[in-house]
């Protein structure tokens, strides 16, 4: 499915009801995982963030396409910040969100969720948005106090999506298929 259908066809699942409640508690799952479901690791020096928050944004972009998961992205990081701010507020990372999410929907949509896809999308996400992106917005924020360059920080950014890789694809292709599998006995 080309890209301009794709955008379209998940603008229209905005339209139904049980699109806007599913998207909706999508949204809120997206929030609480962001929120609460969070552990630090000190590994090789460098605080690696495992968070649950990606999963429900994949999701979205599986079941609804690029539209819902870029609100779902963008939103579950403005209302995370307003529920319970960490810092001052940062827009970079919330078009990180819409971005993921505009990913995920892009290649998961209307598609079978095949591991390789999985695979896909998840680098795809890794390396330009939670990778080369985020080690961007970091140095915009940081450098000036920390004084770390941008290669720093993409370092930093690497080792911790590295380790996070395996456990993140089967996380995203295993509820992938099985939302995908329940939705189609739902419809």
């Amino acid at each position: 499915m080309s890209p301009l259908k794709a955008f379209a066809e998940s603008l229209r699942e905005l339209r139904r009801l049980r699109s806007l409640t599913v998207i909706a508690m999508l949204l809120a799952l997206r929030v609480v995982l962001g929120m609460f479901a969070n552990a630090t690791l000190p590994i090789f020096g460098n605080a690696v963030k495992i968070s649950g928050a990606f999963l429900p944004i994949a999701v979205a972009g599986a079941m609804f396409g690029p539209v819902p998961a870029l609100l779902i992205g963008a939103l579950g990081d403005v209302i995370s910040f307003l529920l319970a701010p960490t810092g001052t507020y940062f827009p970079g990372f919330t078009i990180s969100g819409a971005l993921t999410g505009a990913i995920y929907g892009f290649i998961l949509y209307k598609n079978r969720i095949t591991l390789p896809r999985v695979i896909i999308a998840w680098a795809l996400n890794t390396l330009l948005v939670e990778t080369f992106l985020a080690a961007y917005w970091l140095f915009l924020l940081y450098s000036a106090s920390v004084g770390k360059a941008y290669n720093a920080w993409l370092i930093s950014r690497l080792i911790s999506q590295a380790i996070k890789c395996v456990p993140e694809i089967l996380i995203i292709f295993g509820a992938g298929r099985l939302i995908c599998a329940a939705e189609k006995r739902l419809a």
